[in-house]
């Protein structure tokens, strides 16, 4: 069985390509994820090997995808507001992705929020530059403030 790390990786693969190719591709888009030759020597975090994965594996990562990617113009909002230098478009496609991935953890609440903050950022270890772990962090970590502000501030009305 796959683990949470694992199906949070497969589903940041499928969100970097609906990003570029968008949602009517989606079947080449999940053969691409169960094709991925070695995603473990991308990523020797990978608790399985690619192709040893279920079917509802892979759906479950497709669907994880897809629910971030839906929410991405909310995620890229408040990214803007929070980091205005950095608005989505300047931001690299796979730090996008991965924290867009992040952003919809927080705000879903099924994954506990340090949880989702740390696992974007070893998603930003494994897969993007040295700069971008801190920036994924810092950014996510005000995204966490902003969110726990707002609904303590509902619980309160």
């Amino acid at each position: 069985m796959a683990s949470p790390r694992d199906i949070r990786r497969l589903a940041l693969l499928a969100l970097y390509q609906l990003d570029a190719r968008g949602e009517s591709d989606l079947e080449s888009i999940r053969a691409s994820i169960e094709d991925a030759p070695r995603l473990e020597d991308y990523d020797p975090q990978f608790d399985q090997k690619n192709g040893s994965f279920k079917d509802k594996e892979y759906a479950k990562a497709i669907d994880l995808a897809l629910a971030a990617y839906a929410g991405r113009d909310e995620a890229d909002r408040m990214m803007q507001e929070l980091a205005p230098e950095w608005p989505a478009h300047r931001q690299a496609a796979i730090d996008r992705a991965i924290l867009r991935l992040g952003f919809h953890e927080l705000i879903e609440g099924k994954t506990p929020p340090r949880a989702a903050i740390n696992e974007a950022v070893e998603l930003a270890k494994a897969f993007s530059t040295d700069k971008s772990p801190s920036f994924v962090n810092g950014l996510l970590s005000a995204i966490h403030k902003r969110v726990a502000a707002s609904l303590a501030k509902d619980s309160e009305a």
